[in-house]
């Protein structure tokens, strides 16, 4: 795979790769919000219980599982025409939701195929980004990619819940979609990356060998997919607990979806600055900690109770949500750059492998999340999703150490 044009350091260059990426990742979380943030609202509201609604996240296992198909995107056609395909079905999956409700045996097929159209635009978006962004540079370009995603997921998650608890929710869905279309107009206009298939770009069976042969890649795969577990714990019932809390769908929208996803873009733009200017070994278990400590926000708020202790909570979570994940991406694109050759060959499926890893442990921990809400309380699986956390801060400087120079 060759780009068409190599990244430099002069600023003109790396304005248009910002723009790109701003654009890219914003297209990226359309479907992801309305997917996250929208759907268990609508499902809430409509009386589906917790126990389902904490098993609704599995619908996400594409983004989990993008692995198995991301050599295609490595060898066959364009990344460009991959973005393009994928937002279109997924666009076309989110219009069907206006034809069910949440009990309709539709629904469940409808939001896999609409994961999968916007898991595979991501393979293609992330392994564009990834390849052209110079190391010096990963910190501040973490900052704009979650930012942009995070502002995607604010119009198409709290935007569109705000909508439809005030005009409908057929109404909001077909927000979302004709979001996502407009998006994929601008993505037409950004220049394209040719996909040059060969014999040399690996399938991700060799991949992952390559990976498991290099000394330390074990840990990696291990600080990956604990490093957001207690987060993911926690995830899915903080809408729910907002409700119960007194607040409406409409406020939670706004607070948690919309507020929310600017802060955590706010708290990305930090930390990626941070990351930037202190280095990687400096700044990720500070991250760490700070993105843990959340947790126990949302346990003490459980135990005051009222509207203003969960809103605090809200904030306090989104911000330090930004914080940990600019510091996760930045030390995932330093390990997919370091972990293969000088050229891009394969480059889509080592990325995918590490955030199918991120993904894995959300739609897992966020499927039993409802069941242990539902058992224990608020409180209690709040104070324990915060212990979830600290495995991955023992784990990270280990880590770190080994790709902090990369």
């Amino acid at each position: 795979m060759t780009a068409e044009a190599p990244v430099r350091e002069d600023g003109g260059t790396f304005g248009r790769l910002l723009v790109a990426t701003l654009v890219l990742e914003f297209a990226s979380g359309v479907p992801y919000g309305a997917i996250n943030e929208l759907v268990p609202i609508w499902l809430r509201v409509h009386g589906t219980d917790l126990a389902s609604l904490g098993a609704i996240t599995l619908v996400g296992l594409p983004w989990t599982l993008k692995p198995l198909w991301a050599p295609f995107v490595d060898r066959l056609g364009t990344w460009h025409g991959w973005i393009v395909f994928g937002m279109t079905l997924a666009a076309g999956s989110l219009a069907g939701l206006t034809q069910v409700d949440g009990h309709s045996p539709g629904l469940v097929p409808l939001l896999v195929l609409a994961a999968m159209g916007s898991a595979t635009a991501d393979i293609a978006v992330d392994a564009y980004i990834v390849a052209r962004v110079p190391p010096a540079e990963q910190g501040r370009v973490t900052g704009v990619r979650i930012a942009a995603y995070r502002g995607a997921m604010a119009l198409a998650g709290g935007g569109a819940t705000w909508v439809g608890n005030r005009y409908g929710w057929n109404v909001a869905f077909e927000g979302v979609v004709g979001l996502q279309l407009a998006t994929m107009v601008c993505v037409t206009g950004l220049q394209r990356v040719k996909q040059v298939a060969s014999e040399s770009t690996p399938a991700w069976g060799r991949v992952l060998g390559e990976w498991l042969s290099r000394p330390g890649t074990w840990e990696l795969f291990a600080l990956v997919l604990l490093f957001k577990l207690g987060d993911s714990a926690m995830a899915p019932m903080t809408r729910p607990f907002l409700l119960s809390a007194g607040l409406d769908a409409g406020q939670v929208g706004i607070v948690s979806t919309t507020g929310g996803s600017i802060l955590t873009a706010v708290g990305a733009v930090i930390g990626g600055a941070l990351v930037s200017r202190f280095g990687v070994r400096t700044t990720f278990v500070a991250l760490g900690v700070t993105q843990a400590c959340s947790n126990l926000g949302y346990a003490t708020a459980a135990v005051v109770g009222g509207i203003p202790a969960a809103v605090v909570a809200s904030i306090s979570e989104s911000l330090t949500a930004g914080l940990g994940s600019a510091a996760m991406m930045s030390l995932s694109m330093r390990a997919c750059r370091g972990a293969g050759e000088a050229d891009t060959g394969g480059l889509a499926t080592r990325w995918a492998l590490l955030s199918g890893m991120i993904g894995l442990t959300r739609t897992l921990s966020g499927a039993i999340s409802g069941v242990g809400v539902e058992r224990y309380g608020y409180a209690s699986w709040f104070f324990f999703t915060f212990f979830l956390a600290l495995p991955a801060l023992f784990l990270a400087p280990r880590v770190v150490a080994r790709y902090a120079s990369v």
